[in-house]
């Protein structure tokens, strides 16, 4: 039984909610920012200085507009991934809708009431015995492939919310610079910032399922890591760029050497969100499916 579609779709739910969010992960304060201006068609802010407000700021942005359609383009372990869709943040109940291109292969993912949903194309239908269209995940399945992804994609569904990955950069990084700029035609408030690994490793492997976080983390401890990112946010101090570079994080874990890089695009923010699972009758459980395949 082939498994690409699955292990792709898993690569791209994974990088791309990772680009969505962080996890927590000491600001350097310096003097705070944010004295409005008129700039153009709207009064921009100017940028903060200090991280710690920069995420409160950012954060009752997002609490406030609770949604927003995306894109994302990354990749990892020498694949491009690409994605689009549209995500509700509320916690453990966040909800999404993502087309995701990876491996050359295009899946169509939904997360609604805690469960994860992936359309199966038709040769793969037949190649795992099965007649149903969407396979089910769950994130305390025993099977390998619900072992490597259900735990990744509960954890980083519930901190989906982008403001997450502020709180990172006030947690465990520093704003390194900042302008003002245009983007897409809109003026914003362009940041330059540098998370260390160092001051917040179990959040930085948080997302890791728990049989290899311990290792990872023992890896990761001691070393100087710096990850790179840069921020666009507009005159709400919503997100509407994210940019990331992970590689010498991964490498550090183990990983081959290579990019892991993304950039997310934040679109329509407050946008009505619906998300419904697909009819019972066409959903099968992924991990019954790889029991019967003998996997």
């Amino acid at each position: 039984m082939r498994k690409t579609t699955l292990v792709a779709a898993g690569a791209a739910l994974v990088l791309t909610l990772t680009a969505c969010s962080g996890n927590s992960g000491t600001a350097e304060p310096a003097g705070a920012g944010n004295q409005t201006q008129a700039n153009g068609g709207g009064l921009l802010a100017s940028p903060f200085t200090d991280a710690i407000q920069l995420a409160s700021a950012s954060k009752q942005g997002t609490e406030k507009s609770k949604s927003a359609k995306f894109t994302m383009e990354g990749s990892a372990a020498g694949q491009t991934v690409s994605a689009s869709g549209a995500m509700a943040f509320d916690g453990a109940n966040t909800k999404f809708s993502m087309t995701s291109t990876a491996a050359g292969e295009t899946t169509e993912m939904r997360m609604v009431d805690k469960v994860m949903y992936i359309k199966l194309p038709a040769d793969q239908q037949k190649q795992m015995g099965t007649d149903k269209s969407w396979a089910k995940i769950s994130a305390d399945g025993t099977d390998p492939v619900s072992q490597a992804m259900g735990t990744a994609m509960s954890q980083s569904a519930e901190q989906s919310d982008p403001s997450k990955i502020l709180d990172q950069v006030s947690k465990a990084g520093r704003i390194i610079s900042s302008d003002q700029t245009e983007l897409n035609g809109e003026k914003v408030n362009h940041y330059k910032v540098e998370l260390d690994v160092a001051k917040a490793v179990d959040q930085f492997t948080s997302q890791v399922p728990a049989a290899a976080r311990e290792q990872l983390t023992e890896k990761l401890k001691g070393k100087d890591l710096k990850i790179p990112a840069e921020l666009w946010l507009n005159k709400d101090n919503l997100p509407v760029q994210v940019t990331m570079d992970q590689g010498p994080m991964m490498q550090a874990m183990g990983a081959p050497a290579g990019d892991a890089k993304f950039t997310m695009k934040y679109s329509d923010w407050g946008t009505q969100v619906d998300v419904t699972a697909p009819p019972a009758d066409q959903v099968v459980d992924l991990g019954e499916l790889m029991k019967k395949a003998g996997r």
